[in-house]
């Protein structure tokens, strides 16, 4: 919730700013089993390499992709 729009984190900065460094892949799924997306928006959590990496939500990546574009973030 604290990402803005047309901002993103990755799995690896958002484990780290929970004091959990090496919880990058626990951060991934929880992102995964997001039941409020896009409300809650684990869209703006993305792979270390700049890919969008996965989405659980209804269109999955297509989706995500879709999502982020509409708040002005490129890929």
């Amino acid at each position: 919730m604290k990402i803005p729009k047309g901002k993103v984190k990755t799995y690896k900065e958002v484990a780290i700013g929970i004091k959990m460094p090496k919880s990058a892949r626990a951060v991934a799924n929880a992102c995964g089993k997001n039941p409020y997306s896009p409300k809650v928006p684990c869209h703006r959590v993305i792979r270390s390499d700049g890919t969008v990496g996965g989405f659980s939500a209804p269109g999955g990546i297509k989706t995500k992709k879709k999502l982020l574009k509409n708040e002005g973030f490129s890929l």
